[in-house]
């Protein structure tokens, strides 16, 4: 008669054969000799198409998408031994990421309820409203080309640990664009005649003052290599987009008595912060082998005249705008000379 299989009540006498003794835990993670963290068992090697480099995905081999994903993702020219080695500093989970941010948004639900109640929109004078309107809610524009950047930049990175920062970067734009396009209905609602809610695709596609950003994100919207999407979105765009939109304006808001529009800014910087930390960590993954800098650096240079000519453009049109432009630029530069860039 055949052995019964081992069941609850005789399983600690069970003694499996040679060499097939379970494991306490994944067999990748194994050899760290600890127990994993909640992080690196949800978050370490979760993309099975990066298995095998020449078939990323179970399909033909000359398929477009394994061309696509073996020329922009392998033949990037930035190369690492073990890119499952990055760690997020952070060690953002979806359910860290969703308790996290579940308090941020009570945060800003909170300010959004008390200055309504206090009736401040109504208040401002009519040229601060003319800057709200053609500065402040077309930004949703930009946010979403931010956030399908780095939609991309999750699809065609090397790994997951890696990836899963792009995403959770992608929801912070998302949330952005929402919170923006909720401060334009109010608007709307307490000051009609200004064109909020109507203006906004108008003045991104055609003021002045949006047009470096426009050029800087469609062009980097069509950049596939995933080495030039990280560096021109997350070392260059994003850190010149986050200075002049979200600090500098901030700034200028608090100094119009407009309280709501910097407490705002400084809650989306929170944000910002925590991307260029997973950012800077990826970065010093690079510089560990020989000859990523010199790519990293390059890219830097490409894109750097594009960002310095959008900020400077959209801040040329707010109050007080030539310091708020210097002090954006110098801010990103020194994000980038702390990375060695």
């Amino acid at each position: 008669m055949a052995d019964k299989e081992p069941t609850m009540s005789n399983k600690a006498d069970y003694d499996p054969p040679e060499g097939a003794k379970p494991l306490k835990t994944w067999s990748y993670l194994s050899k760290s000799k600890r127990v994993p963290s909640e992080y690196e068992v949800v978050s370490t090697r979760m993309f099975y198409n990066r298995d095998d480099p020449e078939r990323p995905w179970t399909i033909g081999l000359n398929e477009p998408m394994n061309v696509w994903y073996r020329k922009y993702g392998n033949d990037c020219p930035l190369k690492h031994d073990d890119w499952e080695a990055f760690r997020d500093p952070d060690e953002i989970t979806y359910r860290a990421y969703n308790m996290i941010q579940d308090g941020q948004e009570n945060y800003v639900d909170g300010l959004l309820e008390h200055y309504a109640g206090l009736g401040d929109d109504k208040e401002y004078p009519e040229e601060w409203v003319k800057v709200l309107a053609s500065l402040y809610t077309p930004g949703r524009f930009l946010f979403h080309t931010a956030q399908m950047a780095s939609s991309y930049f999750f699809i065609i990175s090397p790994s997951s640990v890696i990836s899963l920062c792009s995403s959770f970067q992608a929801a912070d734009q998302l949330r952005w664009v929402q919170r923006i396009a909720y401060r334009t209905v109010e608007l709307a609602n307490n000051r009609p005649g200004f064109g909020f809610n109507e203006a906004e695709r108008r003045h991104w596609e055609e003021d002045a003052a949006w047009q470096g950003f426009r050029e800087l994100m469609e062009k980097l919207l069509v950049v596939y290599d995933w080495g030039e999407c990280f560096t021109g979105l997350c070392l260059v765009a994003k850190p010149a987009i986050d200075e002049a939109f979200f600090r500098q304006f901030g700034h200028i808001a608090r100094s119009r008595q407009d309280t709501l529009l910097g407490l705002l800014s400084e809650a989306a910087l929170r944000d910002s912060d925590r991307s260029r930390r997973w950012a800077g960590a990826l970065v010093r993954l690079l510089q560990e082998k020989d000859g990523n800098q010199k790519h990293l650096e390059a890219w830097v240079a490409k894109w750097l005249p594009l960002a310095d000519a959008a900020i400077d453009a959209f801040s040329a049109a707010l109050p007080d705008g030539e310091a708020a432009a210097e002090a954006a630029k110098r801010d990103t530069r020194i994000f980038r000379n702390g990375l060695g860039l």
